[in-house]
């Protein structure tokens, strides 16, 4: 039996919207186990992003539970949610967030400068991330001197650099060529399989839907349909 590390119960989701209110999610439960490679499908609106930025402390539940590493999210302060982003979930966006003014080596050392690490341990965690995207070579350059699925890659070894427990990728190949999307995803099924990380995907891409290991699919704000897939 693997260890279940993310349980969502009844969970329900609404934002206003003027006078009235728009359910995002109504009424799902899930679970999810160490070392998934998990893909939440759907068209937009069907609540992929919203799932993902729950269980990644960014957002709370308006009913039901979700249970991160047994602890549950509604109940964080600001603060101990802070400290679970930092510490235990890397985020992989659609957009690579990476900051012009610093390096390669630069962008990826912000996800772990708060965690207080000496100098020689960051050193060679950031160089091991790079490592496992093939840039160790780039780590002086700018982001300007990127191609965006290098860009993309500095962007899976700063998630990853802290070797998290959970990685969250909201459509991490929406911007990138076929080619370069197939690339990022066997050096995220690697790293799955290398750091027993569980990743959770937001995506339509049937070039991502091909390396996963399971598949929910939603509609509307439930579960369609729920499906492990042999590989």
């Amino acid at each position: 039996m693997k260890e279940e590390i993310i349980q969502i119960k009844d969970l329900v989701k609404t934002y206003p919207m003027g006078e009235k209110e728009f359910n995002a999610i109504k009424g799902i439960s899930l679970s999810f186990c160490k070392k998934e490679f998990t893909g939440l499908v759907g068209p937009s609106g069907s609540g992929k992003t919203t799932i993902l930025n729950i269980i990644g402390t960014l957002d709370k539940p308006t009913k039901g539970n979700v249970f991160l590493m047994g602890r549950d999210v509604a109940k964080l302060t600001t603060k101990e949610a802070a400290y679970i982003r930092r510490k235990n979930i890397g985020f992989i966006f659609q957009t690579f967030n990476l900051l012009p003014v610093y390096t390669v080596y630069e962008n990826v050392e912000l996800a772990i400068l708060l965690l207080n690490w000496p100098d020689k341990k960051r050193h060679e965690a950031i160089m091991q991330a790079l490592e496992w995207v093939g840039l160790t070579d780039f780590k002086d350059k700018k982001p300007t001197q990127l191609s965006g699925g290098e860009s993309q890659r500095v962007a899976i070894a700063r998630a990853i650099v802290k070797k998290p427990d959970i990685v969250l990728a909201d459509e991490p190949t929406a911007n990138l060529d076929a080619e370069n999307a197939y690339k990022i995803m066997e050096i995220l099924k690697n790293i799955n399989n290398e750091l027993d990380t569980t990743f959770i995907f937001a995506t339509h891409d049937e070039k991502v839907m091909k390396y996963l290991s399971r598949i929910i699919t939603l509609e509307d704000g439930k579960i369609a349909d729920d499906r492990k897939i042999k590989i």
